[in-house]
């Protein structure tokens, strides 16, 4: 035996004494061989997919209670013809918002008895149905809290047995006459939602436009399965928390536009006094128009309030951009120069040259801009930065938020034969990955991006190395904007344009040929098999642009291969795509997607309690059911398997005691 082998063998024996000790006997180990083979057939547990929610809370609420429709489905499937339409409904809706609706359906008095018996029977069904895919133990784990060992017995115990149906009726006396069963009801309709998914995966942008991205946030801490695709919104947040300045202008910038405060301020606790300051002194006699908050989410805001915000609007987006030009001086391997366009502005003229041309500006009104040095900041800007870097480097909240998605996201992920990514993969017209010089290499496709992953993780985490840090964080801003970022997708970001220049020529966006090769199956299938994927069996889920249902186009790409999961959960959107956003659900049976109605599309005044808002569509099916033992899952299990067989062997031969 070689030493080689022997230092082999010594660590293995090293292990297996480890694992020892959580399997403290032969039949500890026999044990838990015997639950995790049967684990292996039951069905695959159910996955949901959502994206690009953008602060939308009450709407990610709404979809992630009822599970995209899956517990609608369960009830249809439980109770057939033995209820009605309206009672199913109703059902349904006690199960998605139990504390809401408890209010609107609870019967008068002398009727409350009877109602809370068929309800609490009717629920405990539904839970039965749901958990049917967990061993006990799981179960056990998802529902702890509240009554959790009353809610197992009536799992577990069947009120039809003639043996104990006397029993079960006596449970349910005890419970309404102790008066808990409200609470209780509220318990199993909780249960119920959160065994309906066995895990969610978000496939990126939790933040902006919307005021809730960190009410969210809340909600994915306490999820009990999740992962996250950073999007080019989340990036950015995590950016500014991290201490990147151009992030931070780039994430006040874009709350200001869109009159969205809420996140910031009540959310983060992050003050934005300094700036508000600095813009009143600055620009107190200039108009300000083109950085009028959006309406869509100016809520009840007074003119002066709109027209502050205006003023900051105006004050950080040139901060922005001096603060970006530090970030495209020190990185030539960016490659951005052509984004450097304050020094490009000739003041006498009121016109900025790009590109050999030179345009009218819409708004003359610059004075932080000097033209011996127009990337300067001024001593007031400076303050502000320092400020609002301070506010977002000590906001608890904003920090625990990013080291959840730091924990639980990256930018693709690869799961069950599936591969999740926000925006792209960059490409080059003939198909090929486009490759980018980064960390003193050129990367393309996969590689590109672990090598941003790292370079994020080294942005947020780096402390007592300054230039590993910064390079870290420069990274996270160039995955905001820049041409080669997986999470952009475009060939610039023509914020300046947007604002200052009049010709809409100028405001174009040109996407990544990324974009228009997706419709082609071979890419796709090229693309499944660069992540280690079977090409013949994977998807792609991808978020981040909007599919626009009312041009017809579909969520669907490459016949079926890749699909689009963005369509338009902000109302900003849904007049642009026709619809309230798309989820997908992957069951042990196949693939089904779910397309969610708009407020406008979904109002049904024939039923008290209204039906949720979505339709599903199966995508595929499966003649035999998935079960664990097909899926990630169940290749981690057999390899656990396989390590406590050799455990009882070590026991049974004498190696271990």
């Amino acid at each position: 035996m070689t030493v080689e082998h022997m230092e082999r063998q010594n660590d293995y024996t090293r292990y297996l004494a480890h694992l020892a000790k959580e399997y403290p006997s032969a039949e500890a180990a026999a044990e838990a061989i015997i639950h995790l083979e049967a684990r292996l057939n039951l069905p695959k547990g159910t996955e949901h997919f959502i994206s690009d929610i953008h602060g939308e809370v009450e709407a990610f609420g709404k979809v992630v209670s009822h599970a995209s429709g899956a517990i609608k489905r369960k009830i249809l499937e439980i109770f057939g013809d033995t209820l009605t339409d309206a009672e199913k409904v109703k059902l349904g809706a006690l199960i998605y918002s139990p504390e809401t609706m408890l209010g609107i359906l609870l019967p008068p008095a002398d009727q409350e008895q009877q109602w809370y018996v068929d309800t609490l029977l009717r629920l405990i069904r539904v839970l039965r149905a749901v958990s049917s895919k967990y061993p006990r133990a799981r179960v056990r784990q998802l529902i702890t809290g509240r009554f959790e060992a009353l809610v197992e017995e009536l799992l577990y115990e069947h009120e039809e047995q003639a043996d104990k149906q006397d029993y079960y009726q006596g449970l349910m006396d005890a419970i309404i006459a102790t008066g808990h069963a409200r609470t209780l009801i509220v318990v199993i309709a909780e249960a119920i939602q959160c065994l309906a998914i066995d895990h969610l995966h978000v496939v990126g942008d939790i933040y902006d436009r919307g005021p809730g991205a960190h009410l969210i946030m809340d909600r994915l801490m306490s999820y009990h399965s999740v992962d996250i695709q950073w999007g080019n919104h989340d990036i950015l947040w995590m950016g500014a928390a991290g201490g990147s300045e151009a992030c931070i202008a780039n994430v006040v910038r874009i709350s200001l536009r869109h009159g969205n405060m809420e996140t910031l301020e009540n959310g983060y606790a992050i003050s934005l006094l300094p700036l508000a300051s600095f813009a009143m002194e600055t620009y107190a006699h200039d108009p300000c128009g083109k950085f009028m908050p959006q309406r869509f989410n100016a809520g009840d805001d007074s003119e002066g309030e709109r027209r502050l915000m205006a003023q900051m609007h105006k004050a950080i987006t040139l901060i922005q951009f001096k603060l970006e030009a530090q970030i495209i001086k020190r990185r030539p391997e960016y490659d951005l120069e052509d984004r450097l366009l304050l020094d490009k502005i000739d003041a006498a003229r009121g016109s900025v040259d790009i590109d050999n041309r030179a345009y009218p500006l819409g708004d003359k009104q610059i004075p932080t801009v000097a033209a011996q040095a127009p990337y300067a900041l001024t001593p007031g800007e400076q303050h502000v930065i320092n400020r609002l870097k301070q506010a977002f480097l000590h906001s608890e909240k904003l920090q625990k938020h990013t080291r959840f998605l730091f924990a639980k996201g990256s930018i693709y992920n690869a799961c069950n034969g599936n591969l999740l990514y926000h925006g792209c993969i960059p490409m080059n017209g003939d198909g090929s990955f486009k490759p980018m010089k980064l960390n003193h290499g050129e990367f393309a496709g996969r590689a590109l991006m672990d090598q941003f992953d790292g370079l994020a993780r080294d942005g947020f985490y780096t402390v007592g190395d300054a230039k590993k840090k910064e390079a870290g964080l420069d990274a996270m801003w160039y995955l905001w904007c820049g041409p080669c970022s997986p999470l952009f997708g475009k060939e610039k970001m023509a914020t300046f344009e947007q604002y200052f220049i009049e010709d809409p020529a100028t405001h174009h966006e040109q996407r990544n040929i990324y974009y228009a090769l997706r419709d082609d199956e071979g890419t796709v299938q090229h693309i499944l098999q660069s992540f280690g994927l079977n090409p013949d069996q994977g998807h792609i889920v991808n978020g981040h642009v909007p599919v626009i249902v009312k041009k017809k186009e579909s969520p669907l790409k490459a016949g079926g291969k890749l699909i689009v999961i963005d369509g338009g959960f902000c109302p900003a959107y849904q007049k642009k795509t026709g619809i309230g956003g798309y989820t997908l659900v992957y069951n042990s049976w196949g693939l089904l997607l779910a397309t969610h109605h708009s407020k406008a599309e979904s109002d049904n005044d024939d039923l008290a309690v209204p039906d949720i808002d979505c339709t599903t569509e199966i995508l595929e099916r499966r003649d035999d059911r998935i079960r664990i033992k097909d899926t990630d899952l169940g290749r981690e299990i057999s390899l656990r398997i396989e390590e406590l067989i050799a455990l009882h062997d070590a026991y049974r031969k004498g190696l271990l005691t």
